[in-house]
């Protein structure tokens, strides 16, 4: 049993870090084509958005800069952080992972009050899958409940300039 969690851990892990990579060489302007959606609605139904990427707009709350982490690879990961993301209609935690086997001192790339469009891959509870906690990474149990978004992509929105 333990080597088939193993297994499965390390299938999960290889996942997530394909998911990174491909939000990182997608054309932006096919991502920014997506239409944003209302975060309530992920609410809602967390499982039927599992896995998927969204796009998301609303104002950055509470960014909190993670501790270095190690993947159960023994890598070692810098520069993560977590953030609410709060529209209209809610807030869903979002996770910014950090770069791995690079040691590195990074800023946050947000700022709170900060209004952002967010393309992420949305990880919903009894995924079995990992989230970004402060404790480093985490496999997701059924009863955490864990909603979290992961950033593929974090883009500012500039305020909207009235014509005089």
């Amino acid at each position: 049993m333990r080597h088939g969690q193993a297994a499965r851990a390390h299938t999960l892990v290889g996942l997530l870090a394909v998911l990174w990579l491909a939000g990182a060489v997608v054309d932006s302007s096919s991502v920014s084509a997506a239409e944003p959606i209302a975060i309530r609605e992920i609410l809602d139904a967390p499982k039927s958005f599992h896995l998927k990427q969204v796009t998301l707009q609303g104002t950055v709350r509470n960014v909190t800069p993670l501790d270095p982490y190690k993947l159960q690879a023994g890598t070692m990961c810098y520069g993560a952080y977590l953030f609410f993301l709060e529209d209209e209609t809610s807030s869903i935690n979002v996770a910014v992972y950090g770069r791995c086997g690079v040691p590195t001192v990074k800023d946050p790339d947000v700022e709170d009050g900060q209004r952002i469009e967010l393309a992420a891959t949305i990880q919903s509870p009894s995924h079995g899958g990992y989230y970004l906690s402060f404790q480093g990474v985490k496999v997701a149990r059924e009863q955490e409940g864990v909603i979290q978004a992961v950033a593929d992509r974090i883009t500012p929105l500039l305020d909207e300039v009235k014509p005089q």
